[in-house]
């Protein structure tokens, strides 16, 4: 408690004077902390770059991808800084403004309860702060780990009339908003292994909460998808046309269609603004922390096999099961060709050392079967958290294990967890 409150503290001095900044001043100082933070906070830099690559979508060159993730940073540091500004401000007005309420409000007069999907997105903040200047409505937020530092935030989204529900509390309390004509914010944007729902987000595959979709269905609510941009001085909201649940669909048919209308929305205002939308988060994660170990729990892995890699093709299958559903790519000998899997998302094939040294932003994860050691260093300065070698993963596994399948499945899953 101690160090939450010292925390606590040293964030609420340092960024006091914030408020009495010019909002300009803020961007100006945020652009320049976001710029130094991008290459200082090299596990956020890793993860940005990975993902801004694994999205086909965007298209974007290796110099697009470090500009947009600098872009990324740049925005995130103004957001934080934006708090204590926020916080004082009286005239939320003055800072954002929604281009076209006018059907959310028609909506809301009648009574009827709107579904308002969003995401972290430039000042994400602002979509609740500014929404209940003209309704009523809560927002579903999680807790962060510092009490006193999650109230003071919760005070300032609170500020305009809003109220914030916990996830343990959200199913009851959206409901029960629902009922009384109010609007539920929920941010869609995040990625839910847990979730049965995929959605090709961006070109690349990306579960998904339903949460929203089931409320609009069980409650015959509309869904609004909410998107934000920043402008030189204040922030624009823009509203799409309600997506209205079809009753007379089933549910789980509905709840698909829902999801995917709302994210294909969403997904478009990404494109439009790239640099505004949280890269730092892994939106592409395919599996929870049930079954792999967090070093080892990674989207995109590239598998580097050896010259004579014949003896080590067999045990592929068990890194397929190991990652059913993840981003798989294989540096491979040009002569094994004919004996590789199929399933790889694509095989790279090389004749000497040098073409090991791929120019790929992609992978957060590189087993390097093939015990060279020079190859740590250059996927190590791209998004790779780790590059472990075989010698590496001998040394993890217990001492019963006698063949690779059984190395990879004991140093790479939790205990008991892969059968």
């Amino acid at each position: 408690m101690f160090k939450e409150k010292l925390e606590y503290i040293l964030i609420r001095t340092l960024t006091y004077p914030l408020r009495f900044l010019p909002y300009k001043a803020i961007h100006l100082l945020g652009r320049s902390l976001g710029f130094i933070a991008y290459f200082f906070l090299t596990e956020y830099r890793k993860r940005a770059l990975s993902n801004l690559a694994l999205a086909k979508d965007l298209k974007l060159t290796d110099k697009e991808l470090k500009k947009v993730a600098i872009k990324s940073f740049q925005n995130l540091a103004i957001t934080c800084l934006e708090y204590p500004k926020l916080a004082y401000e009286k005239d939320i007005s003055k800072v954002v403004t929604c281009v076209n309420p006018e059907t959310s409000n028609e909506l809301h007069k009648k009574g009827i309860g709107i579904i308002f999907f969003c995401g972290h997105q430039s000042n994400w903040e602002t979509l609740l702060l500014e929404g209940c200047t003209r309704m009523k409505g809560i927002a579903i937020a999680k807790p962060t780990h510092n009490k006193l530092l999650y109230n003071w935030i919760v005070s300032i989204r609170e500020k305009t009339g809003g109220k914030i529900i916990l996830q343990k509390n959200a199913l009851k309390e959206s409901m029960r908003a629902l009922k009384k004509g109010q609007f539920v914010g929920i941010l869609g944007d995040q990625g839910m292994p847990e979730s049965s729902y995929h959605f090709p987000f961006l070109g690349r595959n990306a579960y998904s909460s339903t949460a929203s979709a089931l409320l609009s269905y069980k409650m015959k609510s509309p869904i609004i998808v909410a998107t934000i941009k920043r402008g030189k001085d204040r922030y624009f909201i823009h509203y799409s046309d309600p997506i209205w649940p079809n009753l007379e669909s089933p549910m789980d048919q509905e709840v698909h269609r829902l999801t995917f209308d709302s994210l294909v929305l969403f997904e478009k205002s990404i494109i439009r603004s790239p640099g505004e939308w949280l890269w730092q988060h892994n939106k592409y994660k395919q599996q929870s922390s049930k079954i792999l170990n967090k070093p080892f729990r990674k989207d995109c892995i590239l598998i580097v096999l050896p010259k004579k890699c014949d003896h080590l093709l067999e045990h592929l299958a068990t890194l397929r099961k190991i990652y059913p559903t993840e981003f798989l790519f294989l540096l491979a000998p040009r002569k094994s060709k004919k004996n590789l899997p199929t399933w790889p998302e694509k095989v790279f094939f090389y004749t000497s050392q040098k073409d090991l040294f791929l120019k790929d932003y992609r992978f957060k994860l590189v087993l390097n079967l093939a015990n060279y050691e020079p190859l740590k260093k250059h996927y190590l300065k791209l998004s790779a958290s780790s590059v472990p070698t075989l010698h590496d993963l001998k040394k993890l596994a217990p001492p019963t294990s006698k063949n690779l399948s059984q190395i990879l499945t004991s140093t790479l899953c939790k205990p008991g967890r892969l059968t």
